[in-house]
């Protein structure tokens, strides 16, 4: 059962990489076009705490880039953390040649210091990704670049549903395994306590 269970979460972890927020495929070489020139790496920096707007840019790193790369394999991806609190959370985009027309006009008028200095067939765009969520981010980002989200199969959402039915179950097990624990302590209790009582009675 034990080993069941483990396969069910590899499953799990396998399937939430590869569909879900972030889960796209960029322009690339091959791909791209007038209007969308391709993606030759992203670079994401960010404060380690969430407080001060870097939540949204954490769970992006943590839900969107592992979907990114998984879709994008021979995308580079570097990702800076910080300790500047008060500093920018900023997705530095990097464009074969020129940036998008969207990349242009999204822009931010900030700069990174952390991200890597962009090559002579490069051209940078920067995202501020501070104060937002991360879906947020992810609208910008598929707004800038052109992404094609990639649809999730029937199959995917049958699995998605099954992950979920035993994800309650499993919180529902949980709760009914404490009560139990909860409820033997308590007669335990209750027993010591009588058995108290009745030494008390006998020395009476």
């Amino acid at each position: 059962m034990v080993n069941i269970f483990r396969r069910m979460r590899k499953l799990q972890s396998l399937l939430n990489v590869r569909v879900g927020t972030g889960a796209a495929v960029l322009p690339s070489v091959a791909s791209a076009n007038k209007e969308l020139p391709a993606i030759t790496r992203l670079h994401l920096t960010y404060a380690r705490k969430i407080y001060g707007g870097h939540q949204g840019a954490r769970h992006f790193w943590r839900n969107c880039l592992p979907r990114l790369k998984y879709h994008n394999p021979g995308l580079r991806m570097t990702v800076k953390q910080t300790d500047e609190q008060e500093g920018p959370a900023a997705l530095t985009i990097y464009f074969a040649e020129r940036a998008s027309n969207a990349a242009s006009l999204t822009a931010a008028n900030i700069e990174d210091k952390h991200a890597p200095a962009p090559e002579s067939s490069e051209k940078t765009a920067i995202l501020d990704v501070k104060n937002l969520g991360y879906e947020q981010i992810w609208a910008k980002v598929k707004m800038m670049t052109g992404a094609e989200e990639i649809p999730t199969t029937a199959e995917e959402e049958a699995q998605l549903k099954k992950f979920e039915q035993l994800r309650e179950q499993s919180s529902k097990d949980r709760v009914r395994i404490a009560e139990m624990r909860q409820a033997k302590k308590d007669q335990e209790r209750m027993l010591q306590e009588a058995r108290g009582e009745v030494e008390r009675l006998r020395q009476a």
